[in-house]
């Protein structure tokens, strides 16, 4: 593709993600039909005005002897959204024959992590509103404080999501994993109405976090455990920045599925510019990574008489049984 025409596409893709943003922000401020969700930054105004406030305190009291919870938490709300939509079904623990847990699959087993702080933001959300804050917009508010507290961007968290009363192991099995090659992690995302730019700004939290070495692209070193972590952007591990994206560049991303976006075959005419796009202005990627964060906040949420609002995130109300 020609550095020209490059540039013009890329400007189309500005330009396509800045309109959303604005149509989502118009929805936030009272009409929702512009985005065609019901969803609101203003949800809980009324009903539970310090909603942000407490879950931004006991994130900013967790990060201080867990530095990693930041990041944590965000992939919480990534793989939560991927499965049955935004609906808090990660967060239910195994309450069998009903509940079968999707911590235990593959791409979360022993990666994801963070459950007790969302634990404690429940109960200091409980202490003040009963009954009020729903578990998936936890993870939602959660999720954009991580990212806002490490350096990186805030936008107007969309609110009123109800939490799912079942899990979907099935679903929770297809999460994009650190193997697929570029077109399945495509494929993946687009089932989840998530194009390329949202693919390239989404896998852009991998700025902040880390990985168990037995899962990037050089393995673990001689004498490494298996479970030895190393931090996915090795320039400035706890920044949230475009740094990753020139690791890219040089071909030192950690994940398999984060190189792809560069050196697959049909890279060059789809996620490449994407990358160096971002790699080389901050701002931008930082806006669109800011419409993908709400764009994936809205894949399927459970509003007005669906779903519940959990007491605990980890089981369903008393249904009887």
């Amino acid at each position: 593709m020609a550095a020209s025409s490059c540039m013009s596409s890329l400007g189309l893709l500005l330009a396509a993600h800045c309109a959303l943003l604005l149509a989502l922000a118009g929805a936030a401020h009272g009409h929702p039909h512009l985005a065609g969700s019901a969803l609101s930054s203003s949800f809980y105004d009324e009903s539970c005005p310090g909603a942000y406030d407490i879950v931004r305190r006991v994130i900013q009291e967790a990060r201080v002897s867990d530095p990693r919870i930041p990041a944590s938490l965000t992939r919480l709300h990534f793989h939560d959204c991927f499965v049955n939509g935004c609906d808090g079904s990660l967060l239910l623990d195994d309450d069998l024959p009903m509940i079968q847990s999707e911590k235990h699959v593959p791409a979360n087993n022993n990666s994801t992590r963070g459950f007790p702080v969302v634990d404690d933001i429940k109960c200091a959300l409980e202490n003040a509103c009963p009954g009020i804050v729903s578990c998936a917009d936890i993870l939602a508010l959660a999720a954009e404080i991580s990212v806002e507290l490490a350096g990186g961007p805030g936008w107007r968290v969309l609110l009123g999501r109800r939490d799912g009363t079942t899990t979907n192991i099935e679903s929770a099995n297809n999460l994009p994993s650190f193997t697929d090659p570029l077109d399945k992690l495509q494929e993946k995302f687009r089932n989840v109405n998530l194009d390329d730019t949202d693919l390239v700004a989404l896998q852009g939290a991998h700025t902040f976090g880390k990985v168990q070495c037995q899962f990037t692209q050089q393995n673990c070193t001689a004498g490494q455990a298996q479970g030895a972590l190393e931090n996915l952007d090795q320039v400035t591990p706890k920044v949230f920045d475009n740094k990753y994206y020139g690791n890219l560049l040089q071909g030192r991303a950690q994940l398999p599925s984060d190189q792809v976006m560069l050196s697959d075959p049909a890279a060059p005419t789809t996620t490449a510019p994407i990358v160096h796009w971002f790699a080389s202005n901050q701002r931008d990627f930082f806006r669109n990574f800011a419409v993908s964060m709400i764009k994936m906040g809205n894949i399927s949420p459970l509003m007005g008489r669906d779903g519940e609002i959990r007491t605990n995130c980890r089981r369903v109300n008393n249904k009887g049984y």
